[in-house]
């Protein structure tokens, strides 16, 4: 049964006639790259080297360092941990030795000589599971990607609607100073954004109350602790030339898991030009 191509298998065994009956077998009947090692270390290397491996298969009796040590040391890599690995082995064909293998994380161990078709089969059904992963990865991936562009438009249009906005918009962090200024509320108070941040808001805001304008930072707190809200109020900004511009002003109070107001949204509408009407 063809598999899908795009497939790469490390073949290691340290006999060079052992190599060439598998690369032929796996050619023969499987679209899949085949890299050959001779030894567990040269194995290692490839691994290191190659990115893309989909599986290995493993000779266990090998000199040196055997399958068993090798596989350990594959599975201790991030990079080649979870590469699936199929042990073959003529002399290790106790229960035994088989439970040892799959202890050090083999998912196969085939004994020799190889059954031709079982071979294929058992390479073909993990082929058939590695693409299925691909394809679940690769929907992932196409969904994370959507919802990426969906979120970076809505940043944008909320960024539109911020820059473009008429009234001013303040957002202090809660001891009172400027995180965040708008175009509206620089051109008001004829500061730059970068100016403004980290201002204390008293810098540039006075409440007509004067007598209370030194410690509105407190009630305001309070209150907003209280309602999460403070209806508008009459006020003035306090421009950069230390004129006055008459504005409506409204604060709203943004918590954290824990209830405790981490943002304190300002919005100012000016008012200059407006006939304030006797109660």
């Amino acid at each position: 049964m063809p598999a899908s191509p795009g497939y790469k298998v490390l073949i290691v065994d340290d006999h060079h006639h052992n190599l060439y009956t598998l690369r032929t077998l796996i050619e023969k009947h499987l679209d899949a790259e085949v890299l050959e090692a001779t030894c567990g270390r040269a194995a290692i290397d490839i691994t290191l080297d190659q990115r893309d491996i989909d599986l290995i298969i493993l000779d266990v009796q090998m000199p040196e360092m055997d399958g068993f040590q090798t596989a350990s040391l594959l599975k201790l890599r991030k990079r080649t941990r979870d590469i699936p690995i199929i042990f073959l082995t003529a002399a290790f064909k106790s229960e035994e030795f088989q439970q040892r293998g799959f202890a050090v994380g083999a998912v196969d161990y085939l004994l020799k000589p190889i059954d031709d078709l079982l071979l294929i089969n058992k390479i073909s059904t993990y082929f058939r599971l590695i693409e299925k992963e691909r394809n679940l990865n690769r929907i992932l991936e196409q969904k994370v990607a959507e919802r990426t562009a969906e979120l970076e438009r809505e940043k944008r249009y909320s960024e539109r609607i911020i820059t473009y906005m008429g009234e001013a918009l303040l957002v202090l962090n809660p001891k009172g100073e400027i995180k965040f200024a708008n175009p509206a509320a620089c051109e008001m108070l004829d500061y730059r954004a970068d100016d403004l941040i980290g201002m204390a808001i008293g810098d540039v805001f006075e409440e007509e109350a004067d007598e209370e304008a030194g410690a509105f930072m407190g009630t305001w707190l309070e209150a907003l602790i209280r309602t999460g809200a403070l209806n508008k109020i009459d006020a003035r900004f306090i421009a950069r030339d230390g004129s006055r511009v008459p504005i409506l002003f409204s604060r709203t109070a943004l918590l954290d898991p824990d209830g405790q107001i981490s943002d304190i949204i300002c919005i100012a509408k000016n008012m200059s030009g407006y006939i304030r009407l006797p109660d």
